[in-house]
């Protein structure tokens, strides 16, 4: 049995937050043009005023020609690399196993989430799964028009549960379930589900809850998280 079709979710990531990450590229991109005249030819240095030796019975010695100078080469700062976006996220208790594509913001602010139920979208402006801080991984429960969607079992799964993610790379990184909950929407915590600091966890987030038939949506999110 279908059912009805869930309210793309309203998580409201800070505008405020996106304006501070528009201006730290702007930042970047300022310090990072070269000088003024760099790449110019210097202009020509005065003629030398030479002074004619004075004639010697024995030659002089020719005068040292000095070493040329060697611009001293600054060191590459050292950045760790950045394990590969994710492809596909498997969950085998619930027999999950979905695409998955890189999504971002939508014009409102919400996190965008992929059309098609059957792909999960993993949020691109956050970490990488095994990169520190939370990945966030979010699809539909369901649709009207497609029935169930990727993640329409989220609510069920239990602690220790096994949750696979394979990378653009081929390499899978496995994670366990530690923490499950469902939250009103309105009361979702930004902060601590979209953490760049701390351990390397899997965020996995669908909709929940009683449906609103009057606002055309569920009224909570499934939080899952994955260690």
């Amino acid at each position: 049995m279908r059912r009805p079709e869930r309210a793309a979710r309203r998580w409201n990531l800070l505008a405020a937050g996106l304006a501070v990450a528009g201006t730290c590229l702007g930042a970047g991109w300022w310090a990072a043009r070269p000088a003024p005249g760099f790449g110019q030819l210097p202009a020509a240095a005065p003629a030398a005023v030479t002074v004619a030796p004075t004639p010697s019975a024995t030659p002089s010695a020719a005068p040292p020609v000095a070493a040329p100078v060697v611009g001293r080469r600054l060191a590459t700062p050292t950045v760790a690399p950045r394990p590969p976006a994710p492809v596909r996220l498997e969950v085998p208790s619930l027999g999950v196993d979905a695409e998955v594509v890189p999504v971002g913001v939508r014009g409102d602010g919400a996190m965008e989430v992929p059309d098609d139920p059957r792909r999960v979208g993993w949020y691109r402006w956050g970490p990488v799964p095994g990169a520190a801080g939370n990945s966030v991984l979010a699809g539909h429960v369901d649709t009207r028009s497609a029935g169930d969607g990727a993640l329409a079992d989220l609510a069920a799964v239990e602690p220790g549960a096994l949750v696979r993610v394979t990378g653009a790379d081929g390499a899978t990184r496995e994670f366990r379930v530690t923490a499950r909950v469902a939250v009103d929407k309105e009361e979702l915590p930004l902060a601590d589900v979209f953490a760049r600091q701390g351990p390397a966890r899997l965020v996995l987030v669908t909709c929940g809850g009683p449906f609103d038939r009057a606002a055309s949506r569920y009224e909570q999110n499934v939080v899952v998280t994955a260690e």
